[in-house]
C-alpha cells in the first residue's frame, strides 16, 4: 500500500477469529456455518494453502489454511481449532481452518481506521481496516481478497 491509499470506511458486524496469537474479522453475513475439524482429505496438486477438502452433509468443501495464507507455521491441533464455512461466490462454500473463534462484534466507522502502510505480518492488501474495541485491535478482511489468488 502507498502512503496515497483513500480512508477506508468500514462499519459492521464481524465474526473474529484467531490465528496464532493475532485477532482477525470476516463480515458475519458472508458466514454460513462453524464447525469443528472433520477429517481433511488432501487433494494431490492443490496450491500449498490449501488443506484439502471436507465431506460436509454430502458437499465437498475446500478448506484453505488460514496460518499458510497468512504466512504463519502449521499449529499444533488443539480442540479449539474450527472450520469457518464462508460464501465464496457463485454458489460455491469454502472453509477457513482457523485455530480459534472469538466473537461477533460490531464496529462503526469511527471504530476503524486503515491498515497502516508498513508493519503487518500479513499482506495489507488483504485488509479491509484495523477495529478497535475492548482495548484490542482487530484486523478486519476483506475476504474477496483474502479468497483470491489462490
Amino acid at each position: 500500500m502507498t502512503g496515497n491509499a483513500p480512508a477506508v470506511s468500514v462499519s459492521g458486524t464481524y465474526l473474529t477469529f484467531q490465528v496464532a496469537s493475532e485477532e482477525y474479522g470476516i463480515e458475519i453475513l458472508k458466514v454460513r456455518e462453524i464447525i469443528g475439524m472433520l477429517p481433511i482429505t488432501p487433494v494431490p496438486g492443490s496450491p500449498a494453502v490449501m488443506q484439502g477438502v471436507v465431506n460436509l452433509r454430502g458437499k465437498v468443501i475446500p478448506v484453505l489454511s488460514m496460518r499458510t495464507r497468512f504466512g504463519l507455521p502449521p499449529g499444533e491441533p488443539h480442540p479449539h481449532n474450527v472450520v469457518i464455512v464462508v460464501d465464496g461466490g457463485d454458489g460455491t462454500q469454502i472453509g477457513l481452518a482457523v485455530d480459534r473463534v472469538r466473537e461477533v462484534a460490531k464496529f462503526s466507522e469511527v471504530d476503524t481506521e486503515p491498515p497502516p502502510s508498513y508493519g503487518l505480518n500479513i499482506d495489507a492488501s488483504m485488509v479491509a481496516a484495523l477495529g478497535k474495541s475492548q482495548n484490542r485491535i482487530r484486523i478486519l478482511l476483506d475476504l474477496a481478497k483474502v479468497l483470491a489468488a489462490i
